[in-house]
């Protein structure tokens, strides 16, 4: 899958360089659906290995009406950015990048483990991601960063708002009831009704979406064989 030939910026940055970029790019997120037919869905995880040094991403596509698995794809790289909360694009979308240009086709929709607008630039690494390979994305990612919420009912498509400053950055949803919820938000070119919809299409009993679930599941398989 073919990614830009000359990168929108360069990851080789100061965090003081990266929260600018943010700024910069969060004027480029479109929040609305801009997307056609749905055919295929994908789930990108990412891991670290060798306490920390080398990341680990892994792209699984899937089609969308069944669910199946089409194509999977993994890449190591070793990191280069810090651990910096709020900052996690510029560590982890380095290793994403190259599994993603493994891929023979993109998906339709790819959904990220991690924040999309619900992030204090309003920019987390799924708007980051969408932006740089102009994909809709959504955002799910497991635990809060930003924003407060009312209580969610315990049961499956229930949801509350999120918000921040006075501002709907996303949604908890919960996905199975007796887990906690997942936080959905908008990542590019998908509106936040349309992101929980596609995650709860996505649900098959698990507190994660199918294509992340197998994402992390294929992921740590991978991971196993190689130790």
């Amino acid at each position: 899958m073919p990614l830009p030939s000359i990168p929108p910026h360069p990851w080789d940055v100061s965090p003081e360089a990266a929260m600018a970029i943010q700024h910069q790019w969060r004027e480029r997120v479109i929040r609305e659906d801009y997307l056609g037919e749905i055919r295929t869905v994908a789930g990108v995880d990412v891991g670290f290995e060798d306490g920390g040094r080398v990341a680990r991403a892994a792209v699984v596509v899937l089609d969308f009406s069944a669910l199946e698995p089409r194509q999977k794809v993994l890449a190591r790289k070793v990191v280069t950015f810090p651990y910096i909360p709020g900052l996690l694009s510029f560590r982890e979308m380095p290793v994403i990048l190259e599994s993603l240009a493994q891929l023979s086709e993109w998906p339709d929709v790819l959904l990220v483990d991690g924040q999309g607008i619900a992030h204090p630039r309003r920019l987390g690494i799924a708007s980051h991601l969408g932006v740089w390979c102009d994909i809709p994305t959504v955002g799910v990612a497991k635990s809060r960063l930003v924003g407060q919420h009312a209580p969610v009912e315990d049961q499956p498509g229930a949801w509350q708002p999120l918000y921040d400053q006075g501002e709907v950055v996303g949604a908890a949803l919960r996905t199975r009831s007796g887990v906690k919820p997942v936080y959905v938000s908008i990542g590019h070119r998908v509106s936040l009704e349309t992101a929980l919809d596609l995650v709860m299409r996505c649900a098959r009993g698990f507190r994660l979406p199918e294509p992340l679930r197998l994402a992390h599941q294929f992921a740590s398989q991978f991971e196993k064989v190689q130790k």
